[in-house]
């Protein structure tokens, strides 16, 4: 079974997320969603996709129970499968998965108490980002 399949977003803690989103686009080009996002398309036809980049408030409780500022999500195919198996591994996986209209994610921690986000899109999500 293949586990991971790319990166599907990095999600970092600031101090002010709009202000450090603004500067991003401004000196380094990365575009910005109509929803605050940053999303980077990559690949060719066929075999494309994209990754967001995040800068979220220092405040948020999305990567408890880890204390870390940061929080990477990994695209997979079956994330369902890929649970079971690490459970039966033994690695920690947080709370209950979610599906959304862009995909099913679910957690794990890392050795070192980093969440880590697994997210398994949906094909209609890649028509959407295109239109950006």
């Amino acid at each position: 079974m293949k586990r991971v399949t790319g990166i599907g977003g990095i999600f970092f803690k600031a101090k002010d997320p709009k202000a450090l989103q603004a500067w991003y686009q401004e000196h380094l080009g990365l575009p910005v969603t109509p929803d605050g996002y940053i999303v980077l398309q990559w690949g060719q036809e066929g075999n494309s996709g994209y990754t967001v980049w995040s800068a979220m408030p220092e405040s948020t409780e999305y990567y408890a129970p880890s204390a870390s500022p940061f929080m990477i999500n990994y695209r997979v195919n079956d994330l369902d499968a890929l649970l079971q198996v690490l459970r039966e591994e033994g690695v920690e996986v947080v709370g209950e998965p979610e599906e959304y209209e862009y995909g099913k994610f679910g957690w794990v921690m890392d050795p070192e108490g980093n969440k880590i986000e697994l997210w398994e899109p949906k094909d209609a999500v890649f028509k959407e980002i295109n239109k950006l």
